[in-house]
Formats: C-alpha cells, sequence, structure tokens
C-alpha cells in the first residue's frame, strides 16, 4: 500500500523539541513533509499574513527521507503554503505539535497549533492538534509518542467527517500513570485576564498580559476533568461557528419590518 502523506506543521517553530518528537512518530507512519514557522507563532489564532511578505525557505533535515520547510509567517501560513506551493497533492493527513503547554477548552480558540489544524480541516484534510501540558522547552515527549501513535493511526484507518479536526491533549505524567483516552467535549472555562502596567526608562506605559485560568465546567465529560484525572483527553472541533440553535429565535425578531 501506498504510504500516507502527512503534513506536520506547529505554532513553537521548527527547531522546537515537540514539533521533532511529533516528526519522528509520523515519519514511521507516512510520507512526511513538514512546513513551520520559522519562530514561535504561540497564541497567534487563525491569523494569517497579508501586509508583509511571506518567506519560504527548504532547509536540511535530520531524516534525507523527509522534507522541510521554515516560513516566516504563522501557522496558518503554513498549511496554506503547503497545499498551494509545495505538496504534489493534497495530503492524506496534517499533524499539528506537539504544543509545549495546554490547548484544553477555551485555549483552542487562542491557539496557533489547533488553528493550523482547522485551517487543513477547511482545506478538506483530517487533521488533529497535539498539545501536551508541559511547558517547559525541554519537557519529555517521550511518555506520549505511544498514545499519538494510536490516535494518529485509527484516524488514518477510519478518517474523520468533513470539517471535523481533533483537539487532543496529553497530561504530564510518565507513560504508566496516563489511565487511557477520553472522548470529551470542550470544558466551559474562561481566562480571568488582567494586565500589568509598567512604565518604559523614558516613562512611557506598557502592558504585559497576564490572568488565571479558571474551569467554571463541573461535568465529568470535559477535557479540563480528563487532563486532571490522568486521561488523554480528544476533543472532535469544528470551523461552523454558526449557533444552529439560535437561529429559529431570530426568525421571530421583527427584523423586517420598517420603523
Amino acid at each position: 500500500m501506498k504510504k500516507p502523506l502527512i503534513l506536520v506543521t506547529n505554532d513553537d517553530g521548527i527547531s522546537a523539541p515537540g514539533i521533532r518528537a511529533l516528526i519522528a512518530v509520523m515519519s514511521e507512519l507516512g510520507e512526511v513533509v513538514v512546513v513551520a514557522p520559522d519562530k514561535p507563532q504561540s497564541a497567534m489564532g487563525h491569523a494569517i499574513t497579508i501586509n508583509s511578505t511571506l518567506y519560504l525557505n527548504k532547509v536540511s533535515a535530520e531524516n534525507a527521507a523527509i522534507t522541510e520547510y521554515n516560513c516566516s509567517g504563522t501557522p496558518v501560513d503554513c498549511v496554506k503554503l503547503a497545499v498551494n506551493e509545495i505538496l504534489h497533492r493534497k495530503p492524506d493527513l496534517c499533524v499539528s505539535g506537539i504544543n509545549h503547554g495546554s490547548n484544553s477548552s477555551i485555549n483552542v480558540i487562542y491557539s496557533g497549533t489547533m488553528s493550523a489544524a482547522v485551517e487543513a480541516g477547511i482545506e478538506g484534510i483530517p487533521a488533529i492538534g497535539f498539545s501536551l501540558l508541559d511547558y517547559d522547552w525541554n519537557a519529555d515527549f517521550e511518555q506520549i509518542k505511544s498514545f499519538i501513535r494510536k490516535i494518529t493511526i485509527e484516524v488514518i484507518k477510519n478518517g474523520l467527517p468533513e470539517g471535523v479536526v481533533l483537539n487532543v491533549n496529553l497530561p504530564k505524567l510518565p507513560e504508566n500513570e496516563i489511565k487511557g483516552i477520553k472522548i470529551c467535549r470542550q470544558a466551559k472555562a474562561l481566562w480571568m485576564e488582567k494586565f500589568d502596567k509598567r512604565k518604559t526608562p523614558q516613562g512611557k506605559d506598557y502592558y504585559w498580559l497576564t490572568g488565571e485560568f479558571v474551569n467554571q465546567d463541573k461535568g465529568e465529560d470535559t477535557d479540563e476533568w480528563a487532563l486532571e484525572h490522568g486521561y488523554v483527553s480528544v476533543v472532535p472541533v469544528h470551523f461552523d461557528m454558526t449557533a444552529h440553535h439560535m437561529i429559529q429565535q431570530l426568525n421571530t425578531w421583527n427584523l423586517n419590518e420598517k420603523n
């Protein structure tokens, strides 16, 4: 059988240990092409570059069988360039990550890792975003490789519905302490944000965004619950943001009546 073509990207940059671990796993499963940012692009969400030039450079890969490019743009730019300028056919799968830190719950909105996966979904490509709940640059990714391999194989084998991508978060635990994989919904949580206001030596104000993550959801079917209890969380995500339940109610409003 022909090996699946797998596009690998991330938001922490092409040299991040997380993406190097992901490349190692994917190289066991298919033909790998890497297109990733040339520098960290965390929390870029679904941003794209339209007011400046984009650069794409082929780089030397550790494995001669893998083709790698770095890109001056965002994670979404990387996917767009890969699909339109690099790949000779639509990839069978796009994987993004492994992110250094959580992308569970509301974090999916801000995540460059997940936005790259969502962009692949928009392009009709099955996609998975992987994140490890460890912000350390030297995090131990070996402990989670078997779970990443297992989830990826199932997606290759079964496919995903059109427009659906998977948001996979993995707890910071030794492999033998991870209890298993749970299919979840996104927890209702938010960031209680505040700004640390400071002054430059010249007296000009500047700000650092800070905040506290607050989980308001007590459900035991959420990603936050799964991660807190030692499970890998898998949340199916889609990019149709229509609030379908609101359509009928809006149709009762007098929006077309003249004042």
